[in-house]
Formats: structure tokens, sequence, C-alpha cells
């Protein structure tokens, strides 16, 4: 069957057109596919070279086939269409043959295996952490860019100018050559190894950038009432966050804080893994916060940003401190971002005190009910255009 392809002459480059249809389709499909994802229990936690398979639809070219002459197959529309949209009226989804086999083509699907860091890079593309200050006492200077310039003699194997040695190489044999003839010397040379003289490295120029260190304070509920369906959403949202702001930023320290009436600093691997119990002081993920501040991150020096995953049922008597430590928070950090995890529409007395009470530009309210909320809030509370009262 013949395939028409554009005339153009100015040779237009189909291969970078084919890698951004599929760099879309592969975006589309992470994004379609994100709560299967992190459904996947087992890669929370785990390394960024970890693959995932993600499905994709296949490309195909258009063509011309033969139409069925049945009078419904016009494939003209109004103006109105969006890309995707299919035209005619012969089409025949889902049900329409009454529940009985087809006899159409499927549509092709294809499996990509893709690791948990690229799967981050497509989704963190337009992200940043918002409010990030610039503070002059808190920048700090790093290795920004390596760039070529110009060959040295000594260097590390990464770095040999494989085409400069040859080219130095041949230049000292053709100097050889033009010695012997000057001398009346008719000798072919068939050995010409390379020696010390020849081999060079390339000299790398380093580049240095101001950079802003940040910390983020991940400190989530580790309660009793924290059942293991609520404990796998907090942890799908700081795996999300742990990923973004390791690979987005390079002066970034986080710190996990798991609570239940006692707040405790841990490792990374105890916050992904561990379980605990207990009941809920949730103004003691706070304060241990607060406490870290005041011991290592000067907010002078330091942007900060703290997130609390909890599911809001805490104890009556511990609410007031809770807000104080929560408004002390806002007071000195750059965002604080509140995530309640419960089922349903239901709100927990914390969550109203939180949202009536706290009036700061950069106090966030997310909620996440199922698997399918965590991306959305995860975007939500990082927008930087908040209004006040969150």
């Amino acid at each position: 069957m013949a395939i028409f392809r554009e005339s153009d002459p100015f040779h237009h480059d189909r291969a970078a057109e084919d890698r951004r249809r599929h760099r879309q389709l592969v975006e589309d499909s992470i994004k379609k596919n994100l709560p299967d994802i992190l459904s996947e229990e087992a890669i929370i936690g785990q390394s960024k070279n970890r693959k995932v398979k993600i499905p994709i639809r296949g490309l195909k070219e258009y063509t011309f086939i033969y139409g069925r002459n049945n009078g419904n197959g016009v494939g003209s529309g109004t103006g109105s269409e969006k890309r995707g949209d299919k035209l005619g009226g012969d089409q025949a989804g889902p049900g329409k043959n009454g529940g009985k086999a087809g006899n159409e083509d499927g549509e092709d699907i294809y499996e990509t295996e893709l690791t948990i860091e690229e799967i981050i890079d497509y989704l963190f593309e337009d992200l940043h952490l918002p409010f990030l200050d610039r503070k002059r006492l808190s920048e700090v200077w790093t290795e920004h860019a390596r760039k070529k310039s110009g060959y040295q003699r000594k260097g590390i194997p990464p770095r040999l100018a494989k085409k400069r040695s040859v080219i130095e190489k041949l230049k000292r044999k053709q100097g050889m050559k033009r010695a012997l003839a000057a001398q009346g010397i008719q000798k072919k040379i068939t050995r010409f190894p390379f020696k010390e003289d020849d081999i060079k490295y390339y000299r790398i120029h380093v580049t240095k950038k101001r950079e802003s260190n940040a910390v983020v304070f991940c400190i989530m509920d580790a309660s009793g009432s924290m059942d293991q369906t609520k404990k796998y959403l907090a942890r799908s949202f700081y795996f999300l966050m742990v990923r973004f702001v390791k690979l987005r930023y390079l002066h970034v320290d986080v710190v996990f804080i798991a609570h239940s009436t006692v707040a405790k600093e841990v490792s990374e691997t105890e916050f992904f893994h561990k379980v605990e119990s207990g009941g809920t002081y949730l103004s003691s993920g706070c304060k241990l916060a607060l406490n870290l501040i005041e011991q290592r991150y000067n907010p002078d020096f330091w942007n900060i940003y703290v997130f609390h995953a909890s599911d809001g049922d805490n104890w009556t008597d511990d609410n007031e401190r809770a807000v104080n430590a929560v408004q002390a928070l806002c007071d000195i950090a750059n965002l604080f971002g509140y995530i309640e995890i419960t089922p349903g529409s239901y709100e927990s007395a914390i969550r109203r005190l939180y949202t009536s009470r706290i009036q700061s530009r950069n106090f966030a309210v997310g909620r996440i009910t199922q698997k399918e909320d965590v991306w959305p809030v995860f975007k939500n509370v990082l927008k930087s255009d908040r209004k006040e009262g969150g």
C-alpha cells in the first residue's frame, strides 16, 4: 500500500519530529499511568535505576485505505475538532458489535522500560520549589558546567582526545618521511606506534554558578490510626518529593521525621519501610522540625520547606499546640504543606483549625483520598502563585 509523505524542499529532519512525537507519547503515557506506577509499592524508596514498564501507543503513517460505501463514513469536520478526534460515522467503538467478536485491527501497544529517574525527569520538567529566596548568605558556589578548552599532555582516560592524538601521531610520521626524503633515504614505514608525546587530553574549563541551598523536612504521622493504605499514600507523596528535590537541586538536605506521640529523626530507609503504632500528637513532629532548624538550619542561611502528612486523627488536647507549631514554622519557612490522607469527603478537626486560623501565603493544604490524587496534590502544593491563606 502506498504511503504519501509531504514533499520537503528544505530537507526537514523527520527523525527529530519522530523523536518529539515519541517523547510526547511517553509523557502522556506516564501521566496517564502514574497512579498504576505509584501503586507498585515496591518502587518506593528503591534505587533510581529501578526500571518500570510503561505502555505506549504505536505511531502509524497516514495511508489511503478502501472505505465502506455505506454512506456513513464521511470524514469532514466542522472546525471544532481537537487533535486525536476521529471523524466519520464508520467507527466501531466498544460495544457496537453487541458483545460479539470483532474483525477489525486493534491498536498497536508497545511496552517500554524507563528508569525511575527518567520518569521523574519527564514529570518534573516544569516544577520548581516555590518561594525559593536568593538569600545572600545562603548562596554557595557550585561547579555548574564543564566545557572543553583546548588540549593538554596529562589527564585521565575519560578525557582522552582520541582524534587529536591520532593527528599528532600522523604529523610526527609525516615529519619523519620528509626527514628521510631530505637525506635521500627511500624507506617504507610499516609500523609507527604512538609515543607519549602524541597522547593528548581535553583541557576542561569549569564554570561556577551561585546556588541557593535549602532543606526539606518530610514529617509523617506513623501512629496506629494510619493504616497500611494511608501510610502507602503518604509514602507515595514523599517518594515524589524526595526524587524531585534530589534531581532538581544540588544543595538540598532532606530530613525525615516520623512521629506518633513522640517524634524522632529517622533515615530514609526507616522512613519508607518502618512500621510504627501508638497515639497521635501532630505537634511533636512540627516541634522536632523547629528544634532541628534552630540547631542546624538557621533561616538566615537556609531556604526551609516543611511537609506534614497525616490522617488528621489527632489527640484533641494537642490541637492547640499543633496550630501554634505550624504557625511558628510558617513564620520561618519558605513553605509549609499539610497533606491530609482521609477517605471520601471527611475533613478532620485539625484541618479545619489550620485553614481557619493560619492565614499565611506560604501555607498549603492538600487532601489525598486515593492513589489518583497523589500527583495532582503534589503539583498543587508546589504552586508558587498561592494567595493568602493557602
